[in-house]
């Protein structure tokens, strides 16, 4: 499981840092807002741990603009005790409060509480409808909707992008997304085809070759998604 850590004292990050790693946890760790919420965009995150005072962006306004689009749990971290931060951190939807300094092993037992919490009320996943950071395709209503936005796909995009997404994580093969679309064997020509397509399709999503939030290029393999 995924969980981003956020604070600016690097020493508390770092401890947070080891304590889920040795839990088995993949952690995403940052100093400053404007990084964290990158992260977010591009990374399928299970849990936040955010402090609320930050060098650029406050913790508070990270968590505002996570509930825009994600449901994730979020745990506020703060040095001040003032009953207002707490109110105000709730209110905003955060989902638990920690005051600094905590016991790790107090942090470590409120984040499995939250992530079992959540994984109980929210429902499965769809078999055919994937989420990916701000990125949801279903294959039922052959619909994807990035940002809140409904793109204006072709099939053939459309087809590419969801075996990309069903396989997230994963490298997809230039023979293996012709197989599957075309269903005839590669030829020398299938990867310029192919790449004209993923073109298409990072122009409607606003991503890049060089610096891509979604689909990655593999040199000389294929392409992946999240």
């Amino acid at each position: 499981m995924k969980v981003l850590v956020v604070d600016d004292e690097k020493e508390i990050a770092d401890l947070v840092e080891l304590y889920l790693k040795n839990d088995g946890f993949e952690v995403y760790k940052f100093y400053t807002g404007n990084e964290a919420l990158q992260c977010v965009d591009v990374q399928d995150i299970d849990l936040a741990i955010l402090d609320i005072m930050l060098p650029d962006i406050s913790g508070l306004e990270i968590c505002q603009t996570i509930r825009e689009n994600y449901n994730f749990p979020i745990i506020m971290l703060t040095a001040k005790e003032t009953e207002i931060d707490k109110i105000t951190g709730l209110t905003i939807g955060a989902d638990d409060y920690v005051t600094k300094p905590f016991r790790p092993l107090e942090l470590m037992a409120r984040v499995k509480a939250q992530l079992r919490r959540y994984k109980t009320m929210t429902p499965k996943e769809e078999k055919n409808m994937v989420t990916i950071g701000a990125l949801t395709i279903d294959q039922d209503n052959h619909q994807c909707i990035l940002n809140n936005q409904t793109l204006s796909l072709t099939p053939t995009e459309f087809s590419i992008l969801w075996l990309l997404c069903k396989h997230k994580g994963k490298v997809v093969t230039v023979d293996q997304i012709f197989q599957e679309l075309w269903g005839e064997k590669y030829y020398t020509n299938s990867s310029s085809s192919i790449m004209v397509h993923i073109r298409h399709l990072r122009e409607k999503m606003d991503d890049s070759a060089e610096n891509p939030k979604y689909i990655q290029t593999v040199w000389g393999v294929g392409y992946k998604i999240g």
